[in-house]
């Protein structure tokens, strides 16, 4: 790669960043900027159980969600928050879900359920963040039963297949015996080993850690080594046998996150869903589709936290003002909106390369982990702008959001660190931005499908050669002030990944590689919250209001790359010329204080 590869882009930075080159146009004027198209009609992306119409379901998943959203509003906050305080059990709401054959429905592949069965990303993640919106304990039952069937849908053993089926229809739930008490996020190592005996059966034995639904689970999906060749296998084994020791649970939470212990269980080979590279894959490839989950479960926590945040704020008044008349109340809440409204708007556009996936198009490999990152650590950012608002508030024992400033936490580490997903983003970078694809454009996909793919994903290596259409298409489409400074900046990361490129040394700090890596990142962020603006018809005043912030991010991590004190001359002088301040608008910022984050004000409150 060298410079002329970068066209445009190097001739814009050439002319105007050089050291020492006097600059010859403005970053932004009045007379370059297109003017913002008059106001659409407000689209409000935030979920509101009480309205939400559902309509893009078809009529038996819309029943099934709204029925889901009654069970909760029935039961009320006043019990929400007693049975998270008393760390009670969810066994009523595993009574519904058994009843209304809510996990066999939606977690069944087609063709091993009733006919309304089927495995479908779309409807899925409108349960999620339904599930994330009344309490993440809720959810989190949920997300584990999908982590535990993963590599039985995957599996080519039909027998545990059908069994998985059966027992979702009984009500069900499942979990993922992956992680260890020594070993962590670190799955190339396992103490649990498959011992073979002398009639081909085998004994299992070792300890599994941190395991959600680890006592109850009808069949933990439980991944180990072979003893006589040290191979990787995935088995299931039942909470329930006597062999299967249920040491304790290791958090103090509603949830039983387990660990537990094999002593000489016995394993049959029918018992067996994969061996060797097929088993390893198999635990990442169910990784690629659960992980997904963690973005929605923080989108809907932080939307009612909103609901309670704007309530509160513009009922109240302090030195004769509403707090809502107070000017950096105003833009605490205008920022959260924002964060928040981007947060969905990048999850539902994952949503629709998720589901277009194929062997040909690997595109979601880089926006799977993204909505595991990127969207559950801006619901840190959304919960932390609500909680300056409310203060001592969000502290109270009957306030929703005394439960969400905990549960908000939990998110981004779950299903492995920000910084192992960091790692693996960053394996998309080069190709990303140098070596992109011809790809037809992906449109909204909200078909009541099988997603097939998903279960077939195949093998896991070869992640640096996936490749994505070009993101220059999508920013060129748009003409606003802040996506048009983000784009100044997004140049001289390229600039900087050719001209400033990372020394060997300088590779092996990951401090530095985790800053490079936020800022590759936004990248990310920001064109699929493009393509999707687009599709829903977003205002343009919202667009240019989350990258204010998005420029502001961006500033942010170039600066604390900037004085990373390996930087050389070229890397420093880019870095700081990478933090710019956004445009500002007063109309802009005013539209959507008024009619999208004030707004908001009593429009959804949860039954007591």
């Amino acid at each position: 790669m060298n410079l002329l590869d970068l066209r445009d882009d190097v001739m814009d930075f050439t002319t105007d960043y050089l050291p020492g080159k006097k600059l010859t146009k403005q970053l932004f004027s009045k007379n370059k900027v297109q003017k913002i198209q008059p106001s659409l009609q407000p689209i409000n992306v935030i979920l509101n159980p009480k309205n939400e119409s559902y309509e893009y379901l078809d009529e038996h998943s819309r029943k099934l969600i709204k029925k889901t959203i009654s069970f909760f509003e029935s039961r009320g906050k006043a019990k929400l928050k007693e049975d998270d305080h008393e760390r009670n059990w969810y066994g009523d709401f595993l009574a519904f879900a058994k009843k209304e054959k809510l996990f066999a429905t939606f977690l069944t592949p087609e063709g091993y359920g009733s006919k309304e069965a089927r495995w479908d990303t779309s409807r899925n993640c409108a349960l999620n963040e339904v599930l994330g919106f009344y309490g993440l304990a809720h959810w989190y039952t949920w997300q584990v039963t999908i982590l535990g069937l993963g590599p039985i849908w995957i599996s080519d053993n039909e027998r545990v297949k059908k069994r998985a089926a059966t027992l979702l229809k009984r009500g069900g739930i499942f979990a993922f015996g992956l992680s260890e008490k020594e070993h962590g996020a670190d799955i190339y190592a396992s103490d649990m080993y498959l011992e073979i005996q002398d009639d081909g059966s085998y004994l299992a034995n070792g300890g599994k850690y941190y395991i959600g639904n680890g006592n109850k689970a009808a069949l933990v999906s439980s991944f180990g080594k072979l003893k006589d060749t040290d191979e990787y296998v995935f088995f299931v084994v039942d909470s329930q046998h006597e062999k299967y020791e249920l040491v304790k649970n290791v958090v103090s939470s509603q949830n039983y996150v387990a660990e537990y212990r094999l002593n000489d269980y016995p394993i049959q080979e029918e018992d067996i869903l994969a061996k060797g590279s097929e088993a390893w894959d198999m635990a990442l490839n169910t990784i690629n589709v659960g992980k997904f989950n963690l973005g929605w479960a923080s989108i809907g926590i932080c939307s009612h936290a909103y609901y309670e945040a704007i309530n509160h704020a513009s009922n109240r008044r302090l030195f004769d003002h509403y707090v809502t008349d107070f000017v950096h109340i105003k833009q605490l809440f205008t920022d959260a909106y924002a964060r928040l409204s981007a947060m969905k708007l990048f999850a539902k556009r994952a949503v629709d390369y998720m589901r277009n996936a194929s062997e040909n198009d690997r595109r979601y490999l880089l926006f799977t982990p993204m909505v595991k990152m990127k969207v559950t650590t801006q619901g840190e950012e959304v919960m932390n702008l609500l909680w300056d608002i409310i203060a001592a508030k969000g502290f109270e024992k009957d306030m929703y959001f005394e439960m969400a400033v905990k549960d908000i936490r939990a998110l981004p580490k779950l299903e492995g660190t920000v910084h192992v997903n960091m790692a693996l983003i960053l394996k998309f970078m080069a190709n990303y931005f140098f070596k992109p694809g011809e790809f037809p454009d992906v449109p909204q996909m909200h078909e009541a499908n099988n997603d097939d793919f998903l279960f077939n994903q195949g093998a896991t290596k070869g992640l640096g050669k996936t490749q994505f259409h070009d993101y220059r298409k999508v920013y060129r489409q748009v003409d606003l002030p802040n996506v048009n400074i983000f784009k100044r900046q997004i140049r001289l990361l390229k600039f900087l990944l050719i001209a400033g490129k990372p020394s060997d040394e300088q590779s092996k700090d990951f401090d530095l590689l985790l800053n490079l890596g936020e800022l590759f990142s936004l990248v990310v962020y920001g064109q699929l919250i493009l393509e999707n603006a687009k599709i829903l018809n977003i205002e343009d005043d919202l667009v240019d209001q989350i990258f204010d912030f998005m420029v502001r991010d961006f500033s942010k991590f170039a600066l604390q790359l900037n004085q990373k004190g390996s930087m050389s001359l070229i890397q420093q002088e880019v870095t700081k010329r990478m933090i710019q301040r956004p445009a500002a608008c007063e109309k802009r910022q005013n539209n959507i204080w008024e009619n999208y984050a004030y707004a908001m004000k009593d429009q959804f409150e949860m039954n007591p």
